[in-house]
């Protein structure tokens, strides 16, 4: 589910705040480390989501062993959370991750986010204008 024009102008704010306090960090979370980090989470999440489903059944099959089944009810859940909130963080099928050796490109894509961004908060400022009069 998309997020609404609300919620992304917040999420711009907040980058842009990020942006301004400290540049170096919000940098450093761009990098496609994190990328490789979040999508080897959602990996290892959907083994643990199988892994559970093995432990549910399992506390199925033998009698007097309820406890399994419980145990791997929460596995499941916890690796289904990691996977939800993982997923979203992935990088999309088509997109290149960003290197440190492509700075003339990197450069270009920031100049086009901001003029993306200042454009954005040029037409909020005109809302903001026109519904104050």
């Amino acid at each position: 589910m998309p997020l609404s024009e609300h919620e992304q102008r917040m999420l711009e704010q907040m980058e842009r705040a990020l942006y301004a306090e400290d540049p170096k960090f919000a940098t450093a979370l761009e990098g496609s480390g994190l990328r490789t980090y979040t999508r080897r989470r959602v990996y290892l999440a959907v083994a643990g989501i199988v892994v559970g489903i093995a432990l549910l059944m399992t506390g199925v099959i033998i009698p007097n062993v309820l406890w399994i089944s419980v145990v791997g009810f929460l596995v499941m859940l916890g690796c289904t959370v990691l996977v939800v909130t993982g997923w979203r963080k992935a990088p999309k099928p088509g997109e290149q991750p960003v290197s440190g050796s492509t700075g003339g490109s990197t450069r270009g894509h920031n100049r086009q986010r901001r003029s993306m961004m200042n454009r954005i908060e040029d037409r909020w400022q005109r809302r903001r204008d026109e519904q104050g009069q």
